[in-house]
């Protein structure tokens, strides 16, 4: 039984391996239908490797938190320092959540939203004033999560292929209410 509230802590370099495959895993089955495999399998190796995470486990503007159950890996997310070319975002002080994905067979288990609960709470504690993302224009199921946690469509777009297949990301962010 998955409990509504997951253990949640910051991954560091000796999580490398599990985030590789737990990153690896949720991806394919959140994008597996929207392009070739071999643009999926390229992507998942270039974006998704040991090495890779390794690096990014390092970065001290890129966060990485893994959520559990137990002791049962069931999702994670990334917020990253990165400035914005919109508008909006780049007049404040904002963290992206580059990445936030749940293990599907525990959807619907208010894991997500556990997550998202940290991500605020990391970014008012660290005196971000706004969270942005980019989700996918057809990612309904992400969109209308995004939207009950309080994120406005900017009304930018941006590129996002996987591999050679395009895709457009929409960009939303989220004030950070200050505690």
């Amino acid at each position: 039984m998955v409990s509504d509230n997951p253990h949640i802590h910051r991954a560091t370099a000796k999580d490398a391996k599990l985030l590789s495959s737990l990153s690896k895993v949720t991806f394919f089955d959140t994008f597996n239908e929207t392009c070739t495999e071999e643009d999926m399998s390229s992507f998942i190796e270039e974006y998704f490797n040991e090495d890779r995470l390794q690096r990014e486990l390092q970065d001290e503007d890129d966060f990485y938190f893994i959520a559990f159950s137990k002791d049962v890996p069931i999702g994670y997310m990334r917020l990253k320092y990165a400035e914005s070319s919109v508008e909006i975002i780049a007049k404040h002080r904002a963290i992206e959540l580059n990445r936030i994905y749940v293990m599907k067979e525990f959807h619907s288990k208010k894991i997500g939203a556990a997550l998202m609960t940290f991500a605020f709470d990391f970014a008012s504690t660290n005196n971000y004033e706004m969270i942005w993302l980019g989700v996918w224009e057809h990612n309904e199921r992400a969109k209308s999560f995004y939207k009950k946690f309080g994120f406005i469509d900017s009304g930018e777009k941006h590129p996002f292929p996987i591999g050679k297949t395009p895709q457009t990301d929409d960009w939303l962010y989220r004030f950070i209410e200050k505690s």
